[in-house]
């Protein structure tokens, strides 16, 4: 029950040892992702924003950059600037020294133009890239793992087959010792009664239906123009197609997901839960990428990531581990997906051998085995949210 990561200096296990190369701003995009391409075991992380934003919409950037830099699945850490943004490199470096790797920073403007920031850039990243070659995997503790779950192009297998398995691998790795993330609360309305059931204590109880409240609330009021309101529903056509019938039956398969143990907290956009265990719910939007973002800003190594109908999305340094309930789904986009709970329609396996065989693939991966959208290279998840 344990499996191979690699220490960073701050304490943290990654699953994965890239070298990031993040603009702290978008108009350094282009620059961040040609050092990127030039030196092996790169990733840069492609974003439209870090400048003409304020207060709250600002400080979710900044936070959720800084996040990704403090990522153990990163051994080192290349700000690329501009040199006028409002969310500066300087801030962006201070924040992920705080995790004690290696972090340094190019700004095009300081260096005079893109070619010599890039050429400066990939001087720096091969360093890294070197010295970093040679660090070998160490055992851990299933404690060290956090696990983030998501559902993306849900139908009517997901809430009775795909999701119930992950759940049951939920619960496997909380007994454990680690941590379960789930979030998209604007697919959790009408099932906030049953999360608050599984609250610790009052008061988290409290916040999971207040920030579902307030969820709904802001949905009521975006879909209240009346000619806007071919623009109001809550699930995609494509849930439709697949059998859902309303965003409740969604969020009544969807919160599956989380298992059945205990919710510890509700956590803010891209923020960790310091030094706790178990299962905590992230207030997000639905979008999965957004989603998906936020939870590995709350330091989730692995997302899985079930989906009846099918996608192929990925996160550049985290592996996300794709589940469909749908056999046919899984026949048709096999390349895409790398688990398939199909059987527990077809009364061939339990819930609970599903759970199990998701939850081996897990450690699997978390010792270095590739998923399906790892292999080929998508790296769509990442997408801050906008307030």
């Amino acid at each position: 029950m344990k499996f191979k990561g690699y220490e960073r200096p701050d304490g943290q296990v990654g699953v994965r040892n890239y070298i990031g190369i993040i603009p702290s701003v978008f108009c350094a995009n282009r620059v961040a992702q040609l050092i990127a391409e030039q030196v092996d075991n790169a990733v840069y992380l492609r974003h439209p924003v870090g400048c003409s934003q304020v207060g709250a919409d600002l400080e979710i950037t900044a936070r959720t950059l800084i996040s990704m830099g403090n990522h153990p699945n990163l051994a080192a850490v290349l700000v690329v600037g501009l040199g006028c943004e409002r969310f500066t490199p300087d801030e962006f470096v201070k924040g992920v020294k705080k995790s004690k790797k290696p972090v340094e920073k190019v700004v095009i403007q300081e260096e005079g133009d893109s070619l010599k920031a890039i050429e400066k850039g990939v001087k720096i990243a091969m360093k890294w890239a070197e010295e970093f070659s040679t660090q070998e995997r160490e055992l851990f503790d299933i404690s060290e793992l956090t696990v983030a779950t998501k559902c993306g192009g849900t139908d009517a297998n997901s809430g009775i087959a795909a999701n119930p398995a992950v759940g049951a691998m939920s619960n496997k790795i909380v007994d454990l010792g680690g941590k379960i993330l789930f979030s998209e609360v604007t697919e959790l309305l009408g099932a906030e009664h049953i999360l608050a059931n599984r609250a610790v204590n009052e008061e988290v109880a409290h916040q999971i239906c207040s920030t579902i409240e307030n969820m709904e609330k802001k949905l009521r009021i975006a879909g209240r123009a009346e000619q806007y309101k071919h623009r109001g529903a809550l699930i995609s056509t494509g849930n439709f197609d697949g059998g859902v019938s309303s965003v409740v039956e969604k969020a009544l398969g969807g919160i599956y997901k989380s298992g059945s143990r205990t919710i510890q907290g509700v956590l803010g956009y891209a923020e960790r839960a310091e030094g706790c265990r178990g299962v905590f719910m992230m207030d997000s939007p639905g979008h999965d990428g957004e989603v998906v973002t936020g939870m590995v800003g709350g330091g989730a190594q692995i997302v899985v990531f079930t989906t009846g109908r099918g996608t192929p999305t990925g996160f550049p340094f985290v592996p996300v581990v794709k589940v469909t309930g749908n056999s046919f789904t899984y026949e048709k986009m096999k390349e895409n997906i790398d688990v398939n709970a199909g059987a527990i329609i077809s009364e061939e396996a339990t819930i609970e051998e599903k759970g199990k065989a998701i939850f081996d693939f897990v450690l699997e991966v978390a010792s270095g085995k590739k998923t399906k959208s790892e292999i080929l290279k998508h790296d769509e998840l990442f997408c801050i949210t906008r307030l």
